[in-house]
């Protein structure tokens, strides 16, 4: 069994993996201001919950977007696990081919998340990674990485709008009764929730029109079960995604090291 661990801006998800199995799928908020000993407590409770021994974990990945995290999380799993994470970056294998102008510069989560789509769904894939900021990836029919977007995410977007206005309330990420709001609060909602919905439809259309072919759809993300629904294209919501290309690509590496 393995700890896959994706360290976003927003939330850190971890999940414990055996083979294609996995046990579970959790979030705790990001902070930097953290210790070592306080992440070493927090996998201890989380840990516990499931019920899982440290003692049946026989290795761990990482996967981060947040450098001043990355190696304090690693020294956490370390101290707890007895094992040394791997570190998703340069001279991990991930079977992935970027054409890109400078690979290097991809997040570890869009590549990962490439990584699970191009095993799970095939090839061309679109994948949407909704967070802190909402990421788009595509994948071609050659299996060849060719780029993506970024948006505002969800709540980045709808705490700037607050933020930046005098008489607009703080609300819940709910959808609207209807798409035409007859109060403050449902017209922000049918912003927020269906404006970005139509936006996810709109990139997808126009990302087809410059492939020159269909490619399916993959969400995840902790937002995307809220805006997926309201979407009129065809989107999966796969809410392991993330964990899964983890677990492909450190298998990719233990095992080729064997």
């Amino acid at each position: 069994m393995i700890l896959a661990v994706d360290i976003g801006n927003t939330n850190i998800v971890l999940g414990c993996i055996e083979q294609e199995k996995i046990y579970f799928v959790e979030r705790v908020s990001t902070n930097i201001s953290k210790t070592e000993l306080e992440y070493v407590v927090e996998l201890k409770t989380l840990l516990d919950l499931y019920r899982i021994q440290v003692e049946e974990i026989t290795g761990c990945i990482i996967a981060s977007v947040v450098p001043p995290l990355t190696n304090i999380v690693k020294t956490a799993m370390e101290k707890y696990l007895h094992t040394t994470p791997l570190i998703v970056g340069p001279g991990v294998k991930t079977g992935l081919n970027i054409l890109m102008d400078n690979p290097a510069q991809i997040g570890a989560d869009l590549i990962v998340n490439a990584v699970a789509g191009l095993k799970y769904y095939g090839a061309p894939i679109i994948m949407i990674d909704m967070g802190t900021a909402t990421t788009i990836s595509v994948v071609d029919d050659k299996k060849n990485y060719i780029g993506g977007m970024i948006l505002p995410g969800v709540k980045v977007s709808l705490e700037s709008l607050v933020n930046r206005t005098s008489q607009l309330p703080k609300i819940s990420l709910e959808a609207p009764k209807k798409i035409i709001g007859k109060n403050t609060i449902d017209c922000m909602k049918s912003g927020i929730i269906v404006g970005q919905a139509a936006s996810m439809d709109g990139m997808i259309e126009r990302i087809w029109e410059e492939l020159g072919y269909k490619a399916q759809v993959v969400a995840t993300g902790g937002l995307a079960g809220c805006i997926v629904p309201h979407c009129k294209k065809k989107i999966i919501y796969d809410n392991e995604l993330t964990l899964k290309g983890l677990n492909v690509i450190y298998r990719k590496n233990t095992e080729s090291a064997v």
